[in-house]
């Protein structure tokens, strides 16, 4: 896909380069859209495919050129990109070419996540390897791809999207639950290893957003098999679900230099679900 610019703006990222996984719907578009609103040139990377063994749809190629279109309408520079994060080999290549086509790369947030949802005595080891190999090794795949530009470039921002059940024991997607815990032990072994390059690395702790990330067996399963697990769900502020610009503003913190002494940070932005 080719990438498209409008006149330059400033703001919180200028001139910054944004490496954003899941970028063609939900909170990743909803991230490019923030990043490119206050400065930020945008690689856009999305599988734009529904891997089997999923409830919902993923998006599409024309999902991931109205996300490039926002970027555009802001006065970036969008370069987007089909790969599967899962794919070390074909990442690494899509962020390679893209940062190539942007000049280099100061940050990058592995956003991109499926979910599956089940009891323990239901889950498969199908569902298990989707969502590890999506949500956790898609991250250290994303991490790994964009470390070498952010080393050329002399330090920049790892930004990794784990979620309240990253934090807490949320249950009925076990293997979603174990994969965000997993993406904050990566990520902090990462900001040790990386801090002397001047790399920070944060994960980012959203409640339930309205997006497109919404198997229908969840409410029937809380609601008709486990209305006890009810609760663990509800969060502490008179909210059902949180926004994704609301994810995305401290998305956008932890890409600028206003974060530029914050790593290892697990940033919350979940109406206080993981306090309850």
């Amino acid at each position: 896909m080719t990438a498209m610019t409008q006149t330059r703006v400033p703001g919180r990222v200028a001139g910054k380069r944004v490496l954003v996984t899941g970028a063609a719907r939900g909170m990743g578009r909803s991230h490019s859209a923030r990043l490119a609103e206050e400065g930020a040139d945008c690689l856009l990377v999305d599988i734009c495919d529904t891997p089997g063994g999923l409830e919902y749809e993923l998006a599409t190629e024309d999902d991931l050129r109205q996300t490039a279109e926002l970027v555009a309408q802001h006065g970036r520079t969008a370069v987007a990109k089909v790969a599967d994060v899962r794919d070390a080999q074909a990442l690494r290549s899509a962020v390679d070419e893209g940062a190539a086509e942007l000049g280099g790369l100061d940050a990058a947030v592995a956003n991109a996540g499926v979910l599956t949802v089940g009891t323990w005595d239901t889950t498969t080891p199908e569902q298990w390897r989707l969502v590890v190999d999506t949500n956790l090794i898609g991250a250290w795949n994303t991490c790994a791809a964009a470390l070498p530009h952010l080393i050329a470039a002399g330090g920049g921002s790892l930004v990794n999207i784990s979620s309240s059940a990253g934090i807490k024991g949320t249950p009925l997607h076990t293997p979603y639950t174990a994969a965000k815990h997993g993406v904050v032990g990566m990520s902090l072994a990462l900001a040790n290893e990386l801090a002397a390059r001047s790399i920070r690395v944060n994960t980012v702790h959203p409640t339930g957003v309205a997006t497109g990330m919404a198997p229908p067996s969840m409410h029937q399963l809380i609601a008709e098999q486990r209305p006890d697990l009810a609760p663990i769900f509800m969060n502490a502020l008179p909210v059902l679900m949180t926004e994704a610009i609301d994810v995305s503003n401290a998305v956008l913190f932890l890409v600028s230099d206003e974060a530029r002494h914050v790593t290892g940070l697990q940033f919350t932005v979940d109406a206080g679900v993981t306090i309850r």
